[in-house]
């Protein structure tokens, strides 16, 4: 099941996509949840994968709405750096031995198709395509064993980053956050629709149509399993919370000469099995 947050006709709705048709939530569920936070607060995918089969009422054209993020604030959005050995190495960093995890606030979000904003302050704008995970009940102490019994889905995100203020401090954290910098969406798919913990999936990264990373989850260092297990030593994970799991080598940065996101440029990042989350840059307006 795919799942997306969208605007159709100047209301922002919930719906699953099957094929080229979208299907407002409102038609699937006597009493509709608001966002897909409260669907997932309530468990309602659950139900959900059960009426979509059956359903054979109207749905709107999958071209006619537009895409929104996901989960405008989700509780928690952790990011996880240096998680393939070959991008800690063309940074020039050791292969981590615990998860380098920072974290990203919300007005850093932008949707699928929407534009990933290239600030005043810098041309040093990067690009980093990663697949992220999306907890759909509450967890904490959870086993590795257990940790994908916690999952919802999965979904891609775009780590964009401007580099020269990632590099001012000895944490990351500013050079994340600037506002409109990390492409979130397209759709949540449902755990059950890809291999356990995403396991086995080629992740591609575009620009302007030349392949710039390539990286299978395979080479994960930390696995999704571990990731979940260490993270909710430390924190209560929560439904709607969401994990980026790191990002493959082919980095702008760590190319001779680097090569920086510009204004007109096309992102896309690419799953088999989750999507194609595309976003175009543009520059800070003034």
């Amino acid at each position: 099941m795919r799942l997306l947050t969208f605007i159709h006709d100047g209301v922002e709705q919930v719906g699953v996509r099957r094929d080229d048709t979208v299907i407002p939530v409102s038609n699937l569920l006597p009493d509709p949840p608001r966002n897909l936070q409260s669907l997932l607060d309530q468990g309602l995918q659950v139900v959900l994968q059960e009426a979509v089969p059956t359903y054979t009422g109207p749905g709107i054209p999958a071209n006619e709405v537009q895409y929104q993020v996901l989960l405008p604030k989700p509780g928690k959005l952790a990011c996880i750096g240096r998680n393939y050995a070959a991008h800690a190495a063309e940074r020039g960093a050791d292969v981590p031995t615990f998860p380098e995890v920072f974290f990203r606030g919300p007005t850093s979000l932008v949707p699928h198709a929407g534009a990933l904003v290239r600030p005043k302050c810098s041309s040093k704008f990067d690009f980093e395509g990663e697949i992220a995970f999306v907890i759909g009940k509450r967890c904490r102490h959870a086993s590795e064993a257990e940790a994908l019994d916690y999952v919802a889905g999965y979904t891609l995100f775009q780590d964009a980053t401007l580099r020269d203020y990632q590099r001012f401090a000895s944490q990351w954290t500013v050079g994340k956050n600037f506002d409109g910098t990390g492409g979130f969406g397209p759709e949540l798919v449902t755990a059950d629709e890809l291999p356990p913990g995403a396991n086995g999936l080629t992740l591609t990264t575009r620009l302007n149509g030349e392949l710039m990373q390539e990286g299978n989850t395979e080479q994960f260092i930390f696995p999704v399993t571990r990731l979940i297990a260490i993270l909710s030593q430390c924190m209560t994970l929560e439904p709607g919370d969401v994990v980026s799991t790191g990002t493959p080598s082919g980095v702008g940065s760590a190319r001779n000469p680097p090569v920086w996101l510009e204004p007109g440029d096309v992102v896309e990042v690419e799953v088999a099995g989750i999507g194609t989350l595309r976003n175009v840059v543009e520059d800070e307006e003034p």
